[in-house]
């Protein structure tokens, strides 16, 4: 685990302190299936049943470096599948912060909260599993601060960028290209787009 994540500090894909000690903290091997935790540390995703992966250790990196999650931040974690992402995000948001971990997939739904259950996040009430469709978000719960995907749709969901915070962060993939959407004022959004990824295609 240490040579992963120094390959992801090395190549630059790992910056801030407090999502490189989540990623020293966080062991992937307890979010492959047995029969993957050999490969665990790889930079490459791995299957975890039901079309659906862990994402590649690059991308998950990318992707958290452009969400800049902080303590006491509240999350929305869609497409939570293996945890692995949720248990990094809860370890960044601290105690003081709420991570809605949504997964479409009953069986990944339970195999993610298995997993995070392996650390003291939901114990500690900071990670909450929910099982149904997040196209439209989650309403009783916004605003968020942070809204982070993890397959790719043909669009933004509206709900999305709707249940945003001002000065809140969207990172969200669609097709092959990362979106980073940042709210201001008045609802209008400064965005990036990051081509060149592969995503598994968000399942409604």
């Amino acid at each position: 685990m240490k040579q992963m994540v120094k390959d992801l500090i090395s190549s630059g894909y790992l910056k801030t302190p407090g999502i490189i000690e989540a990623f020293q903290r966080i062991d992937r091997k307890d979010f492959v299936l047995d029969e993957h935790r050999d490969e665990a540390y790889i930079n490459a995703p791995l299957p975890i049943g039901y079309g659906q992966t862990i994402s590649q250790p690059l991308t998950v990196a990318f992707m958290l470096e452009l969400l800049q999650p902080e303590p006491g931040n509240k999350i929305l974690d869609v497409g939570s599948g293996s945890g692995w992402q949720t248990a990094l995000l809860a370890d960044i948001a601290g105690e003081s912060g709420k991570i809605f971990a949504v997964e479409i997939i009953p069986e990944l739904t339970d195999f993610g909260r298995r997993n995070v259950a392996k650390y003291n996040f939901i114990k500690s009430g900071i990670v909450k599993f929910l099982n149904y469709n997040a196209v439209k978000g989650m309403p009783e719960q916004a605003p968020f601060d942070r809204i982070i995907a993890a397959a790719a749709g043909e669009e933004i969901p509206a709900a999305w960028k709707e249940q945003l915070k001002i000065g809140g962060r969207l990172v969200v993939p669609v097709g092959n290209t990362i979106f980073l959407l940042i709210k201001k004022d008045g609802g209008v959004f400064e965005e990036q787009s990051y081509p060149g990824f592969a995503f598994v295609p968000f399942v409604a």
